[in-house]
């Protein structure tokens, strides 16, 4: 049980949104005045970020830390699980999982040097995000308390979280007809709640101001946008033969994307703690990167690793969406992937065309993919007899089963 009375200096993971707007003044009512300090991890919210030390500050924190983590999210995050190919449940980019660790590692690295006495989070206890954030916090500081008041407070609903707001004469940028909760990155936007609690409701993509890095697909050109990408070693590296860093090639392909109708996702999806949630996903550039990768890897990769590494990606994303980043079974899949990547060099051209992604070219050094020997035309390096005492002997199982039967007359 935690003592309260020992709690003098609070971290909090602080992104201004309607959860950790009204935490600040809470902690302060409920944890004896303690001195709170707010932590902001910009992984690329944009404008969300426009104001927040005047509002933490004014809300009652003594301070607040804007960390820029852009790149190291892209480059320790984002590319290793786009390298590994992981969809959670075969759909999900991960947007706000793999953003959970790199913001949580910060904040522990903060009140380490602040001398903090706990670490606050606004995650409710329905969500993944809490257990992505508390298992960060346990792989670095294990000692460090967690306080996570959706756990502990009286409010049971974000109508009441709106009641506190006002109560307190604390601004909010949302109010109760658009209040959607949403999560935002460079990577992705999320869209939970309200009409989207309902499976059978479809989503209103064209409604003006529900979509924000993007358009639905019968609103974009009817003309297609080409793009390409260029890897090396699994990692994109180049748009249409401009060298970029990681976080500015994903800015562009947002762009391109999301004007193209790319990246929409409906899903409903099992959490972590066992219910079912339903979202709704804007990841116009990480859909392109994710395809573009994938068609990359069907020439460079020989099947036996392919399909090996499809099971792998499976587990890979569940890790990442169940928090479990810094954990040796991550690290090891990482190693595999690693080893599996270093052919995946080349350059993949994709046709975007109302929210469709068309192959339109592939070409690697590195392709395994010989036109001699797929040809239909007459060839030289492939004898076709040979293809009759390879099926005698692969097919021996099935031919002793079936005369086994014959014999048994079943």
């Amino acid at each position: 049980m935690l003592d309260k009375s020992k709690i003098k200096k609070v971290v909090l993971a602080y992104s201004g949104g309607l959860d950790t707007s009204i935490i600040i003044p809470w902690l302060k009512e409920n944890y004896n005045n303690c001195e709170v300090i707010a932590v902001s991890g910009d992984v690329g919210q944009g404008t969300e970020l426009d104001g927040l030390e005047e509002k933490a500050k004014k809300t009652g924190a003594s301070k607040l830390y804007i960390e820029d983590l852009k790149k190291e999210f892209v480059e320790d995050y984002v590319f290793p699980t786009l390298k590994a190919g992981a969809k959670y449940e075969s759909d999900y980019l991960l947007g706000t999982s793999f953003a959970r660790p790199v913001i949580a590692k910060r904040i522990v690295e903060i009140a380490l040097a602040e001398g903090a006495d706990a670490i606050c989070h606004g995650c409710t206890g329905k969500g993944n995000d809490q257990v992505r954030f508390e298992l960060t916090i346990k792989a670095f500081a294990p000692h460090m308390a967690i306080i996570a008041p959706w756990r502990e407070w009286d409010i049971k609903s974000r109508d009441e979280e709106i009641d506190y707001a006002e109560a307190h004469d604390i601004p909010l940028k949302i109010n109760r007809e658009t209040n959607y909760s949403k999560d935002k990155n460079l990577w992705h936007l999320s869209h939970e709640g309200l009409d989207l609690e309902d499976p059978a409701n479809e989503p209103e993509y064209a409604k003006p101001g529900f979509l924000e890095m993007g358009v639905a697909p019968e609103q974009a050109p009817d003309t297609p946008t080409y793009v390409k990408i260029s890897f090396e070693k699994g990692i994109p590296v180049a748009l249409d033969g401009e060298k970029m860093d990681g976080v500015s090639l994903i800015y562009k392909l947002n762009e391109i994307g999301g004007a193209n109708g790319i990246g929409l996702s409906d899903i409903v999806e099992n959490r972590l703690v066992g219910m079912k949630s339903r979202g709704v996903y804007e990841t116009p550039g990480g859909s392109i990167l994710y395809r573009a990768h994938q068609v990359l890897e069907t020439l460079c990769l020989d099947r036996d690793t392919q399909h090996y590494k499809e099971l792998v990606a499976a587990k890979f994303a569940e890790l990442v969406y169940f928090g479990q980043w810094f954990t040796p079974l991550r690290e090891a899949l990482s190693a595999f992937v690693d080893k599996t990547q270093e052919t995946v060099t080349g350059d993949v051209t994709l046709k975007l065309y109302k929210g469709n992604m068309i192959n339109a070219g592939v070409t690697s050094p590195y392709s395994l993919y010989d036109e001699d020997i797929a040809t239909f035309a007459e060839d030289h390096v492939y004898d076709q007899k040979d293809s009759a005492g390879f099926i005698n002997l692969f097919g021996l199982p099935i031919q002793v089963k079936a005369m086994l039967k014959e014999k048994n007359g079943k």
